[in-house]
């Protein structure tokens, strides 16, 4: 059956940062592509009037990039409808119920603190609020396997599991989804991507930046919660995944739930913690603090595609470069039939998927150099894939969770099995390693793939494409 559209959006949290960094301009976009014309019932606790509403909406969209369709922004101002209220007082939710008027099929965004999730849904069940209704909460989904089962459960008792959306918006970006296309709309891959042709296995969650003024948050959650347990593991999800038995994301959701299944649990020698000098200087954060601004993990897939291969993860700020990248490296040919088959250092062939900021697919073969001798070089062959016009990845999430499509959305097994993997170091582990800024994080995390080769740096060059 078709899925029905949602005939209202509630978004609780409109007064905060993620809807003005990212929901608004979404919003916007939407407007402008015709999709979005149902009523918008923001919802927070500060008193505003709809005037401070609008502006706050209009700088939002002036600071994303600028207002290019004055008729797009009056419709979408003229969509909003605002509630003020506690989350913990039922005459909130019986204000929103008013304010829907006439909708009957409305999703409810969670833009709040992971903290507040529990009170809305209960709320919303409550209120009735959530009969023929969705709703859409942001990461991070627990912060442990206790918590996030504990969030699934309440979840369940007020939502049905297909009607529950787990926003993650790396799996809205186009170089995201191209890694599932790429692995499974071409032949050539299928017999090298498995343990017998595939050595190792690198991504990397790279920033320039620090914390900022996330210092709070930082400090509940930590590199690991924060990216690795989620956008990476995601990541690797699409990457090891055997190939669903039909088109359809139930059959995509079932194939990453297994590999999260099949990832060994980490151990405390598993993991290389850093943090960035001057971390314990930013504001909100405990000056003796041995929270991780930067994590590298070695980790294995128990699986009979992927047995024995290791799978290096890390991810930092403050790093040399800003870049997301994965690099899969290819065994050397089985015979040295020229004396630089296996190069000295650096990888062998590879392909290497850049996600950010660019994106593009490279494969590195080696190439004969012109004269009698039998050496060459490795080089790539670059395809740019970055296209004009792609949708932004939160109006790409919102649109599909308004409609009912759960392709691009985490799922409750999956979820707790991915919290499995990591449970075990989250209170278990070696204490952080300083590192210097602009520096790829503690040589300690060189340590930890020596074994297997170093890690790839992506360079200026591959990262500007």
């Amino acid at each position: 059956m078709t899925a029905s559209l949602s005939d209202a959006l509630v978004l609780f949290g409109v007064t905060g940062d993620l809807a003005h960094k990212m929901i608004f301009p979404a919003l916007y976009a939407m407007v402008k592509h015709g999709t979005l014309k149902v009523p918008v019932i923001g919802v927070a606790l500060p008193k505003w009037s709809p005037e401070r509403l609008h502006k706050r909406v209009t700088d939002s969209i002036e600071r994303s990039g600028g207002i290019d369709n004055q008729r797009a922004l009056h419709q979408l101002l003229s969509l909003f409808k605002y509630v003020s209220g506690d989350y913990d007082d039922p005459k909130t939710f019986a204000a929103i119920k008013s304010t829907l008027h006439k909708a009957r099929r409305p999703a409810h965004y969670l833009a709040i603190p992971p903290s507040l999730f529990e009170t809305v849904i209960k709320g919303l069940g409550a209120a009735n609020l959530a009969e023929n209704a969705r709703v859409i909460v942001e990461k991070p989904f627990g912060r442990d396997l206790a918590s996030a089962r504990e969030l699934n459960k309440v979840a369940r008792t007020v939502f049905p599991e297909d009607s529950v959306f787990r926003i993650d918006h790396f799996l809205g970006k186009e170089a995201i989804m191209n890694i599932l296309y790429f692995r499974f709309a071409n032949t050539f891959l299928e017999p090298i991507w498995n343990r017998n042709y595939v050595a190792s296995v690198q991504i990397t969650l790279s920033e320039t930046f620090g914390v900022e003024n996330r210092g709070a948050f930082y400090e509940t959650a930590g590199c690991l919660r924060d990216v690795i347990e989620n956008h990476l593991f995601q990541v690797v999800a699409l990457l090891a995944m055997e190939p669903p038995a039909y088109r359809g994301f139930g059959a995509v959701h079932s194939e990453k739930a297994k590999v999260f299944q099949a990832m060994r649990p980490l151990k405390p020698d598993d993991l290389v913690r850093g943090q960035y000098e001057g971390y314990r200087k930013e504001p909100n954060v405990a000056a003796d603090s041995d929270v991780e601004t930067f994590c590298a993990l070695r980790l294995g897939i128990d699986s009979w595609r992927w047995a024995g291969v290791p799978w290096y993860l890390r991810a930092g700020k403050c790093l040399a470069e800003t870049a997301h990248e994965v690099l899969v490296e290819l065994k050397p040919p089985p015979q040295d039939l020229f004396a630089d088959s296996e190069p000295a250092t650096g990888q062998a062939n590879y392909l290497r998927f850049q996600l950010a900021p660019n994106s593009a697919i490279a494969l590195a073969a080696r190439v004969k150099r012109a004269g009698k001798e039998f050496v060459g070089d490795q080089r790539e062959l670059y395809l740019i894939e970055d296209q004009a016009g792609q949708e932004s990845p939160y109006e790409r999430l919102l649109g599909d969770a308004m409609a009912g499509d759960g392709a691009l959305f985490a799922r409750e097994d999956a979820i707790e099995a991915a919290w499995e993997v990591v449970d075990p170091v989250l209170a278990t582990h070696h204490p952080t390693y300083p590192y210097e800024r602009g520096s790829w994080g503690p040589k300690e995390a060189d340590v930890l793939i020596a074994v297997d080769g170093c890690w790839h740096n992506p360079s200026p060059k591959q990262v500007s494409g």
